[in-house]
């Protein structure tokens, strides 16, 4: 079923538009949730609870893209089922070592979360992101949005994990120059 006909659903309020959120894209929110919270149970929940999301928002928004409506929501709501996770017991999971990674390049005495919810500093990490290739770009994205471990990214580029590694760290150096260009 194409996105439009699974949007129709929920706007007509059919219990179907579940199933089919689901059936298309189930696997991909449960990988958002599950690079994020490295927890089978926690995942399934996150996901349960991104279907619950999606119902309770459309109406009255209407996505343009629904697969990155469903995954942003994912990911905000794996990212809050870790952070209070987080605040009882450490560990697990790609995102305390992403977010370290970035430390380097955004630390301003704020917490990284903290810091990117500041408005300029989005703006200015996205002319960074349209500037790069591709494929620098894709690679920054896999790590530092869905979270994605450097073995899963090595897999997807037909890289090795130094590879993975090496451009990783170059491209963090850009980001940080172009932050401190830019006053960051």
């Amino acid at each position: 079923m194409d996105d439009k006909s699974i949007i129709d659903l929920y706007l007509d309020r059919s219990e179907n538009a579940i199933s089919e959120t689901s059936e298309k894209y189930g696997k991909y929110c449960f990988s958002i949730a599950f690079n994020i919270l490295s927890d089978k149970e926690d995942s399934e929940e996150s996901v349960n609870d991104t279907y619950l999301a999606a119902w309770n928002n459309i109406p009255p928004r209407v996505p343009s893209i629904l697969s990155t409506f469903l995954g942003k929501i994912t990911r905000n709501i794996s990212l809050n089922r870790w952070k209070s996770r987080r605040a009882y017991k450490r560990g697990g999971g790609e995102v305390p070592l992403a977010l370290d990674e970035l430390e380097e390049c955004v630390s301003t005495g704020e917490s990284v979360e903290e810091t990117f919810e500041k408005k300029e500093l989005l703006r200015s990490v996205n002319r960074f992101l349209d500037a790069l290739p591709d494929m620098e770009r894709n690679l920054f994205v896999c790590r530092y949005w869905y979270l994605d471990s450097i073995h899963d990214i090595a897999l997807r580029f037909g890289f090795t994990e130094s590879k993975v590694t090496s451009m990783l760290h170059r491209i963090r150096g850009k980001l940080r120059k172009h932050l401190e260009k830019e006053g960051f």
